[in-house]
């Protein structure tokens, strides 16, 4: 009997942590531009996984479409640096529009529906290796970071922040004439603290402004994403 005991209170440990590891939004992200012509497609895609509860879908104008007649309003080259240093992440040479990266790792057209929701599939069934929470207290934000795992290696907190419903008329380019809706558009993607995994992290950053916000906690050096969170 005591034997018939010890068995279910062991199962019923693993089921409780089987219960308790969380995947959090899965991150999408899109490196567009307002002139490049096969991006429409892809940014009406975001919109549709903007509206979902298990993704974070944002949308990053690039600047090295700006020469080809329409200078894109949101473009920003940080953003262009960061789609390369994915780039180089990944052993790759070439940058493209439409491109999402997924969780930061899996690179793929952003015009392929089908390929993108698969990805977002199998990785929403990934337990984050952080357990991250954020509270917003006024125009404070108090971020808690507790690693799950050991060896996670060096990563970064980054707050990022973004408008939602951009809707712009395009006048020259490749798409002249058209009036393009653009969803989750960032405006700032910041490194808030480096952290070693080690020990809880506990921090507080301050928000300014009205643009919607995200918590993202990567490996550093563009790699995999461990962990998001909405600001409420």
């Amino acid at each position: 009997m005591r034997k018939i005991l010890v068995m279910v209170t062991g199962v019923w440990m693993a089921l409780a942590g089987f219960a308790t590891a969380q995947s959090s939004p899965v991150v999408v992200e899109l490196y567009t531009s307002q002139g490049c012509s096969s991006c429409p497609p892809a940014d009406e895609f975001l919109g549709k996984l903007a509206a979902r509860d298990d993704v974070i879908a944002l949308s990053l104008h690039v600047d090295y479409w700006d020469y080809i007649g329409w200078k894109d309003i949101f473009a920003n080259p940080k953003f262009t640096d960061r789609q390369h240093a994915y780039a180089r992440a990944a052993g790759k040479r070439m940058v493209y529009t439409p491109q999402m990266v997924i969780e930061g790792q899996d690179h793929v057209v952003g015009a392929k529906p089908a390929e993108v929701s698969r990805l977002i599939k199998a990785h929403s069934k990934i337990p984050d290796p952080v357990k991250l929470s954020v509270t917003r207290k006024g125009m404070r934000l108090e971020i808690r970071a507790e690693p799950l795992q050991e060896g996670l290696g060096r990563m970064v907190v980054q707050m990022v922040r973004f408008k939602d419903g951009q809707t712009v008329r395009i006048k020259r380019g490749e798409n002249a004439g058209r009036d393009l809706t653009y969803s989750n558009v960032v405006t700032e993607w910041e490194v808030l603290k480096e952290w070693n995994g080690r020990s809880t992290l506990s921090i507080s950053a301050k928000m300014t402004g009205d643009d919607d916000c995200v918590i993202i906690v990567q490996r550093a050096s563009h790699g995999p994403v461990l962990a998001a969170a909405r600001v409420r």
